[in-house]
């Protein structure tokens, strides 16, 4: 299964801008640069229930009870930078929440490896019977 992309999922987006505490000096208390991307999972149309249930699994962090993925971007000065700042942060986390993991293959020591283990315990069982009391 491959990750939505962006591009099509951006009629449902709703962005709002607000004050950000980021770089801008006099010009920040002035300026709405920060920018909540908000998306509906729950009420998305253009996503599956099987890409819908992943999604909401993988980015449980980020989404409300309601099923609304919720994003911030306030490191640029302008709101148009934050804007492609956020909807990259989100194509990132679909990306990341599509990767399968490997599965484990449960594999065996080697031989050599038993070998040097046991010879190792062998060694530090000498040296702590040598620190016994009594030994002289």
């Amino acid at each position: 299964m491959k990750a939505p992309s962006v591009d099509i999922l951006y009629s449902e987006f709703i962005f709002s801008a607000s004050r950000s505490s980021g770089p801008g000096g006099q010009n920040v208390n002035k300026v709405n640069s920060k920018v909540t991307l908000e998306w509906n999972v729950v009420q998305s149309l253009l996503v599956s229930e099987e890409e819908k249930t992943v999604i909401l699994h993988k980015l449980s962090s980020h989404i409300t009870k309601e099923g609304v993925v919720q994003l911030t971007s306030q490191e640029a000065r302008s709101q148009l930078q934050n804007k492609e700042a956020v909807i990259k942060k989100l194509q990132d986390l679909l990306t990341r929440a599509f990767i399968k993991k490997k599965t484990r293959k449960p594999t065996k020591p080697s031989k050599a490896a038993k070998q040097k283990r046991i010879l190792q315990k062998k060694q530090h069982g000498e040296k702590k019977k040598w620190r016994q009391k009594g030994r002289e």
